[in-house]
């Protein structure tokens, strides 16, 4: 089976909904038999997203930078917790590690992380599926740009429709698999 990067929030003051679609993630990579590779933290979404696999019976891989662990922010019970020197570092890894990719809702640091396994996709750095789930319309505003930036040409047509736009965790899961064979 496949090890899934997944990229999601990590607040701490969201709403059920979100925590929940997290949940259901883990549980479903669980149930699929696949590893998740999480960013390694133990709150918000990413907290729920690992105990989820964890309850399904999933191997969990968390990647978090020192100065997270530092913020008592890690994931002590991860399978695997690696440490990095840094955010950058972090996202590193995760590539490396990750056979595909899944971006739930979340804010700044998950749309940082897409936006890095989009791009060195689109530069051909590596062939790994990058699904982008659109759960509640989450992340239309950001797509009916992306689609405008691409009538544009500033985001060529092929970039574009490499970015694999699902709504749910399901149907990322069934599209990383059909690509993986």
């Amino acid at each position: 089976m496949a090890a899934i990067g997944v990229f999601c929030a990590s607040s701490r003051t969201l709403e059920q909904r979100w925590l929940d679609l997290a949940a259901e993630t883990g549980r479903e990579l669980a149930r699929r038999g696949h590893t998740l590779v999480s960013g390694g933290g133990c709150v918000g979404m990413m907290g729920a997203l690992a105990d989820g696999a964890r309850a399904g019976g999933g191997w969990t891989l968390g990647v978090i930078p020192q100065s997270l662990v530092d913020l008592e922010v890690a994931d002590t019970r991860s399978d695997e917790l690696v440490v990095t020197d840094g955010m950058a570092s972090r996202k590193t890894l995760m590539i490396e590690k990750s056979d595909a990719f899944v971006t739930l809702p979340g804010g700044l640091g998950t749309l940082d992380e897409l936006f890095e396994v989009w791009t060195t996709a689109v530069l051909g750095l590596h062939r790994k599926p990058v699904v982008l789930v659109d759960s509640d319309g989450f992340y239309q505003g950001l797509l009916d740009w992306l689609t405008a930036l691409a009538e544009t040409a500033f985001v060529g047509r092929s970039a574009r429709e490499m970015l694999i736009v699902v709504d749910s965790v399901s149907a990322a899961l069934d599209e990383i698999e059909v690509r993986l064979g």
